[in-house]
């Protein structure tokens, strides 16, 4: 069993819908969206994730992850109210714009890292569309203000790459940075 240090009910979803064997602790971090390069950014915040639940649980593996939404070199996280949510939708719409997760294993006091790239074109939003997609609360807690999952799935013409990516969590490369870790990401798992 691993920790999953996040908040997240996507990500939570994710590792159910594989099969995980974890329990999920929500670390006390700020996450940092400055200067440096976005791919840069998200593995550091996945790290300083991890890192912190491993403080308190350093028996334990531990994953942390963060997802951005990058236009043109600009990083988005999670909107801080309906009004930053319209803005960056209005940016997106009609528009190809990339989703980077970092994620971080932090295991015996070494960490794996790796970021996971996608490319997802929206479709043309009108002003009203964004504003109704906005009224139902879905773009909150949402990196680039929308679930690829949920309602705005209407408005995505084309994905390249990773689905579960893009919904917050890249299932492929999780599996793969925890083999080469030798972390066991369900019970009785025989890759550890």
């Amino acid at each position: 069993m691993f920790i999953l240090a996040s908040a997240s009910p996507r990500r939570r979803a994710l590792l159910r819908q594989i099969g995980a064997a974890f329990v999920s602790i929500t670390p006390a971090v700020d996450e940092v969206r400055d200067s440096e390069h976005p791919r840069d950014a998200v593995i550091r915040n996945a790290l300083l994730k991890a890192r912190k639940v491993a403080e308190e649980y350093p028996d334990h593996a531990i994953l942390g992850a963060d997802t951005a939404v990058v236009l043109h070199g600009q990083s988005f996280g999670k909107p801080r109210d309906a009004a930053e949510a319209r803005h960056v939708l209005s940016l997106l719409e009609g528009r190809q714009h990339t989703v980077l997760t970092g994620i971080a294993w932090v295991k015996d006091g070494h960490a794996y890292t790796d970021a996971v790239e996608s490319i997802v074109r929206f479709a043309p939003m009108t002003a009203a569309e964004i504003a109704a997609y906005v009224a139902t609360g879905e773009p909150m807690g949402k990196a680039g203000a929308y679930a690829i999952q949920g309602r705005a799935a209407i408005y995505i013409e084309e994905l390249c790459g990773s689905f579960s990516n893009v919904v917050g969590l890249p299932l492929h490369a999780v599996a793969t940075l925890a083999r080469t870790a030798g972390i066991a990401m369900e019970d009785g798992d025989e890759s550890a």
